[in-house]
């Protein structure tokens, strides 16, 4: 099962990261450029890590995994919710938090 730290260590690896705590003492929210990537329920087990994702991807991983759910409080089109009990491996969350990043780190497209 994967841990905090684990998910902790990866997600500040990567280049920019900021973590804040706007909503509750508890809930760390990472974020790269202001704009929220992940957001991890810290002191709960299985830890539980929400991450933003391509539309496509967040109903395909829902579809594949019983341990993936569109997240609470977040718009369910673009955020899904891990909750890391072992389904999902070390590698996987690792590519997720990866695509999470790179998803907000782009410049954000003009309405119209």
């Amino acid at each position: 099962m994967i841990d905090q730290s684990f998910v902790e260590r990866t997600v500040m690896a990567l280049p920019d990261v900021a973590r804040t705590y706007p909503y509750d003492k508890t809930t760390a929210v990472f974020q790269v450029n202001d704009r929220m990537f992940a957001l991890l329920n810290e002191g709960t087990t299985p830890v539980r890590l929400s991450l933003r994702c391509e539309p496509q991807l967040a109903t395909l991983l829902r579809e594949k995994y019983e341990t993936v759910m569109p997240a609470h409080k977040l718009d369910k089109r673009f955020w899904n919710t891990l909750i890391l009990s072992g389904q999902l491996g070390e590698d996987e969350v690792k590519d997720l938090i990866r695509h999470a990043y790179e998803v907000v780190k782009l410049p954000l497209k003009p309405l119209g």
